[in-house]
Order: C-alpha cells, then structure tokens, then sequence
C-alpha cells in the first residue's frame, strides 16, 4: 500500500489531504544498503556470521532461565504430565512465525528484521511503529534479564548475600528502590563485548549459550538415570496425564509459547551474514528446533520424577532432584540458570542497535545513530547508547512489572511479518522510489519511450503535471494495492490485486474480531457470538479467496532470489496471524495501558523528525520493470 504510480515526489509538503497519507503508506526499495548504508560516507557491516554462529545467537538469545522456573508453574496449573505436549504445540506456533520470517529473511538481508520488512511491504507509518515496539522489547528485556542474574550469582556463591557490598543489591531508603549494581556492570560488560565485532560478541555467546546447553543436557540424562531407578512416579497418578484436560494443555501452550521469544534476532543479523539466503533460513530453523528439542526433554524428565501438584513453583527442577536425594545438582542448574541469562542479556542487547542504524539510515531517526566503526564495523555509537539505557533501567528499577510489554512488540512483529508475507505474495511493490536526483534522468527516460510509441503519456519534473503517473494510466492499485475503490467480479490479472488486497485487509479484520471476542468473556453472550461470526465469516472467506486466487508473478522478482520459500501460502501466515492476535489480546489491560504511552511518544516523534527527515520525502516513484533501465541511463547500475 501507499506506493504512488509515477514520478510524482512524495514528501511531507504534499497536498493537505493527501500528504500526510501517502507519507504513511509510502514504502522504499527492498536493498536498504543503496540509500542508506551504500553512501553518504557510512561504512558495512562485517560480513562474518555463519550457520554456526546463527544458531548460537538463536538458542542463546531463546533459552532464559525461565524454562527452569516455567516448567513448574505451567505443570502445576495448567498442563500436568502433558506438559511437553504444551512445549511442542508452542514450538509449531513458532515455527509458523519462523517460516514467515525465513523467507523474508532470505529475501530482504538487511539490519531491521521485522521494522525492515514492514517498510518495504507495508509503510512508513507501520515500519515506525514495529520499529519503536521493538526498541521497547530490547530496553526492557535486556533490563529485566539483567536483574535476574544478580540474584542466581548470589545463590551460586552461598546465599543472598554472598556477593561482595560493591555488587549486592542496596536499598535506598530515601528514593525507596533498590538499585542493583551487578545488573548496570554487566550490561556494560556486554555492549563493551558488542563493540569489539560481530564475530568476537558471537563467540563469546556460543560459548556461554554451550554452558548453558550442558546443563540442560545434565538434567535430561541424570533426570533419565532417576527416573528409571524409581519408576517415574509423576506419570503414576490416577488423574492419568492430562489432569486439566486439553484445555489446560493448550493453556499450558499459551503461556510457553513466550520462551520461544528469541529467535527473532538472527534476522536482525541478516546483513552480517556471508551467505544470506542459505544460512539465514537454516539458523533460524535450527535454532528453533533445539530449543524445542530441549524444552521438551526437560519437560518429561522434570514431570516424571516428581508429581506435578508437589513440584515446587520457584525451583521445579533443582527440588526435583533434592526430593532423591541429589542436592548437589542445585550447584549445576544454578549456573546452567546464570550463564542462560547471561546468554539472553546478549541476544535481548545485540539487536537493537542494528534496529536504531536501520531507522537512521532511513532518516527516520538522527544520522547518529547509523554511524558504524570502519574497523569493527559495528554501530558502536547505538551499541553504547543502547548500553547506557538498559544499564541505568537494570541500575534503578525494578522492570519485573514491565515485562509483560517486551511480548508486545515481539506479537506485533511476528504479526507484521506474517502480514508482510501475504503482501509480498499477493500484491508486492510494483513501483519503486528513485533519488530525485535522477529526476532528469527519469524524465529523459520518459520522453524516450514516449516518442518511441512505447507510452503515450509522460508525468515527470516540475514542469509536468505531476498527479499522472510515470507511465500508462493512472491506476488506483498503485496508489492503494491494500485499499482500492471497488472489487470487480470477474477475476483478471487487471483486478486480481484489488481483489487480493481487499482480502489481506478483511482477513486480518476477521482474525481481530475472532480472537477479540474469543477473548472477551465479559461480553453479552448475543454481541460475543455475533462479532465471533462476523470474524469468522472475514477470516474463512479471506482463506478461501486467497486459495482460489493466483498470486503475483512479480513475487519471483521481489528481493534476492535463490532462499527459502514459505510453504502453505496463505493458509500458514493468517494461522500465524490468528496466534499471534490472541495472544496480544490476551497480555491483559495494564500492559497494553503502559505500551501505549510509549507508542504515543513514538508517534509525536515520527511527527515531529522522522516525517519530515525520511529519506523517501523527495523520493521519485517510477514502476520497478523500468528503474534499472532508469538507472542505467544514469550510469548507475541497480544493485
């Protein structure tokens, strides 16, 4: 959507009623690099991450130390014995969102992950939003596992004041919070990491993330040895394996899935990948699968040594191995928790400086933020930035009662992706922006085709009328390919993308009026059944329509060619889109309160600089068969 058909330049001095609109929705070129990182004096990235190093930051960046507290809190109230039954339908939701986020990947391997393919597919207004979710998830997350790892530390040296007075936790009475050192020194510790290379921080995290991986394996192979020495009395019990029903089961999933959060981050990577299209999709699935494989593993073992209504909700697995007498396995659980956060706090740190160059390079944020180092080339002025935020929020508070709005921007991006894989297979750009400094050269590429009889009217410089477009005649899918006047009855290659866009758009209406009212107990049973049908009706109608429909040809030409595919378009994607809805839905009233202050912020500041500094404000946008003969002519091949 919001793709203007032509050469007329889209910027914030636009007519009144239009401008700020077609701002919104104007979308740039799939390769970032030719107008942010190509020029204008900035330096690469390094090109220095693998399969192996993917799947480092992946696992690293999923498996928290919450995977040793949630197994018994899930057990306890909703699962029961089928608690890895739980694990594993949390781990194919995610899957779906991975899938999605594969191929865009492959297809568009630039820094931004979720906010980059949202501008290229969607807008400017939603890629601001998606970006500045995200910011929020880093900050906090980081934060909130910064706090966590004081508290472990301690326990793994003897008690809750074992650490020494310069690191332990004080309270100070007149400001009444208590502020945490060891949190503040180690998130220092970590963005100084991040500074010295990609390739170094990497390491240093598959080494980390490998402690952490032992543990779990010590868990699953002594928890073995223990529970065929005593039977495995937790699947002993009349209440058989599911005591909650599958409800309770696929409750248990709902509350899992968030420690599949993670992964994510080896797309924020994608531009420091030497081989993009292969190894993107492979480490992300990769990644994927182990932390499923591990979380499922440690799931039987846990439940079957020990009942699940006497497993302690604090510390399940080291209690589970005390009640048979190894104590001592507190010791090695503790530090396999310590090194998982330690592991997280890099993987929660790592992406958002890359998300902050993106925006910058975009202009949607200042240039200071796009600067990298030409000899470790890295964001170092975000990566620090980044570093003095979360330090002084795990310095000064208590970000435990924030977490809940780290999921926010996560559901929000997997949404957007999602959405962006049916626009991208369905209605992709078929117009792109140019510099305006090819403004001659597109106009001289116009009187061309013109007096070859090849178009029959030209719209290009100051001179000309400016509301035609480049080429042909104006047609309202250029304008809107989401949202166009009317949809025709009989299905041509003319309005198959009106049809399709009009579907995207009430498909993804239905999903919110579904899960909204799903979720909405409160509702009179009459509204609540009605808006279920009504959504139900968009979304199964969506399908349908979408199925039937052929998708654009022009989908084989979009990005990079040669990665991973999606497979079940579109059934995957508005599968992913209905999970990920209902769990936003669902995080509850008080977080959504606090998420969105910190959007409303976002939005003054688009507002304020990022509309009026975008790099697309005197943008010229020409359909995309023609742009490399445009830029050819201006001796400039297109990358």
């Amino acid at each position: 959507m919001g793709i203007l058909g032509g050469s007329q330049k889209m910027g914030g001095c636009g007519s009144p009623s239009g401008g700020w609109v077609k701002g919104l929705v104007r979308r740039k070129q799939v390769d970032s690099a030719r107008s942010g990182s190509g020029g204008g004096g900035h330096h690469q990235l390094a090109k220095e991450l693998s399969i192996l190093h993917l799947i480092a930051i992946g696992v690293g960046s999923t498996i928290g130390a919450g995977v040793y507290i949630l197994v018994g809190t899930v057990a306890r109230e909703h699962s029961g014995p089928a608690l890895a039954f739980s694990f594993l339908i949390a781990g194919i939701a995610a899957a779906l969102s991975a899938f999605c986020y594969a191929e865009l990947a492959s297809r568009c391997p630039s820094a931004g992950s979720a906010y980059h393919y949202s501008y290229i597919c969607v807008g400017e207004g939603v890629a601001w939003l998606i970006g500045w979710a995200l910011i929020l998830e880093y900050t906090i997350g980081g934060s909130a596992v910064a706090r966590g790892i004081s508290p472990n530390l301690a326990l793994l040296f003897g008690g809750a004041d074992s650490l020494p007075v310069f690191l332990a936790r004080q309270y100070i009475p007149g400001l009444d919070i208590v502020v945490d050192p060891c949190a503040a020194v180690l998130v220092i510790v970590v963005t100084g990491l991040l500074c010295v290379g990609i390739k170094e921080s990497t390491l240093a995290q598959g080494i980390v993330t490998t402690a952490n991986v032992c543990a779990m394996i010590f868990v699953i192979s002594a928890g073995t040895y223990l529970g065929f020495k005593t039977g495995w009395p937790g699947y002993k019990l009349p209440t058989g394996y599911f005591p909650f029903g599958v409800d309770g089961m696929l409750a248990g999933s709902a509350t899992v899935f968030f420690a599949y959060i993670g992964f994510d981050s080896v797309a924020s990577t994608a531009e420091e990948v030497k081989n993009p299209q292969r190894d993107l999709p492979v480490g992300i699935a990769a990644a994927l699968s182990i932390c499923c494989a591990l979380y499922m593993m440690v799931s039987v073992v846990v439940v079957g040594l020990v009942p699940y209504f006497a497993m302690d909700p604090d510390t399940p697995i080291s209690s589970a191995f005390a009640s048979h007498g190894m104590h001592w396995a507190a010791y090695i659980i503790t530090a396999g928790a310590v090194t998982a956060l330690c592991s997280t706090l890099m993987g929660s740190i790592l992406p958002q400086p890359r998300i902050l160059m993106a925006m910058a390079r975009d202009g949607l944020l200042p240039a200071f933020f796009s600067d990298i180092n030409r000899r470790t080339q890295v964001p170092i002025k975000s990566t620090i930035v980044t570093g003095i935020g979360s330090a002084t929020l795990a310095f000064f508070m208590d970000v435990s009662e924030l977490a809940g709005m780290v999921s926010v921007g996560t559901l929000l991006a997997f949404t957007m992706v999602a959405i962006s894989v049916l626009i991208l297979r369905y209605v992709p750009p078929d117009v792109v922006p140019l510099p305006s400094s090819l403004q001659e050269s597109i106009d001289a590429y116009s009187d061309a085709q013109e007096s070859s009889g090849i178009i029959s009217q030209v719209s290009g410089g100051s001179s000309k009328d400016s509301t035609q477009p480049l080429l042909g005649k104006k047609d309202a899918s250029i304008d809107y390919p989401i949202l166009v006047e009317k949809v025709q009855d009989i299905l041509t290659e003319k309005n198959r993308r009106k049809i399709a866009g009009w579907t995207i758009m009430f498909t993804c209406i239905g999903a919110f009026l579904l899960t909204y009212a799903a979720s909405s107990l409160g509702l009179p049973s009459f509204l609540r059944f009605s808006v279920c049908g009504v959504g139900g009706t968009f979304l199964l109608s969506g399908l349908i329509v979408l199925t039937c429909i052929d998708q654009d040809e022009r989908r084989h030409k979009f990005g990079h060619a040669g990665g991973f595919i999606c497979p079940f378009v579109p059934l995957l994607p508005i599968t992913c889109i209905l999970i990920n809805l209902y769990l936003l839905i669902n995080l509850g009233a008080a977080t959504w309160a606090r998420v969105s202050v910190w959007l409303i912020v976002g939005v003054l500041v688009y507002v304020f600089y990022g509309r009026t500094h975008s790099s697309l404000v005197d943008a010229v946008y020409v359909p995309a068969d023609h742009a490399e003969e445009i830029y050819r002519s201006s001796g400039d091949s297109l990358a």
